[in-house]
């Protein structure tokens, strides 16, 4: 089995390239883990103390259940995914049974803060983009996804630039491969999946 781990900022391209990574496999030979379903559940909060969440600081994920949830896998044995949403900052009372499979992405912002991660990963990268294009896309995401009006998510950003520098921007250095200007970079994207190939081809 191998364990890819996928980080970068907000609105960096990283499901982009994982879509384009998954065209390139069978349903059967890759699972995708989202680090969003492992944010903690508010549902204890009022909706007024749950859009004070920051979203983009390590201590908002549940890494404890997503580490045992990987190590699991690596074990041959399925998971139950959380299903969380960004619109009410909850838990589904269901959750999504992943399989094991001979490739398991794992993708999230914040991923390489936490050094169990890091160390259940076979292969680490980081999406990189510019700081623009990101702001583009996670306005355009968060109004369509997310219930946000333009003026929410720019009120937002100063927090989500600072956790960005503070937290994942550092996470590079951690990076196997570092995948410029996310989906759009399609010989990163080449070089990656080739990567995959062989690395199952040696894991055979």
């Amino acid at each position: 089995m191998l364990i890819i781990g996928i980080a970068g900022g907000t609105g960096s391209g990283k499901t982009t390239v994982v879509k384009k990574l998954l065209q390139q496999f069978t349903k059967k030979e890759v699972a995708v883990i989202n680090q969003d379903a492992y944010y903690f559940d508010s549902s204890h909060l009022s909706m007024e103390e749950r859009q004070k969440i920051n979203f983009d600081h390590p201590s908002s994920i549940e890494f404890d259940l997503l580490v045992k949830h990987i190590k699991q896998l690596k074990q041959n044995e399925s998971i139950n995914e959380p299903i969380y949403s960004y619109i009410t900052c909850t838990r589904s009372t269901e959750t999504i049974t992943v399989e094991p499979k001979h490739v398991i992405i794992v993708e999230g912002i914040l991923l390489f803060t936490d050094k169990r991660v890091r160390e259940l990963c076979d292969i680490k990268v980081f999406v990189d983009a510019e700081a623009d294009d990101r702001l583009i896309r996670i306005i355009q995401r968060d109004m369509l996804e997310r219930g946000r009006t333009a003026e929410q998510v720019l009120d937002r950003y100063g927090v989500v630039k600072q956790m960005h520098e503070q937290f994942i921007e550092p996470t590079k250095k951690f990076a196997d491969i570092i995948v410029p200007q996310g989906g759009e970079n399609k010989v990163a994207i080449k070089v990656l999946a080739d990567t995959i190939k062989t690395k199952l081809r040696e894991t055979e």
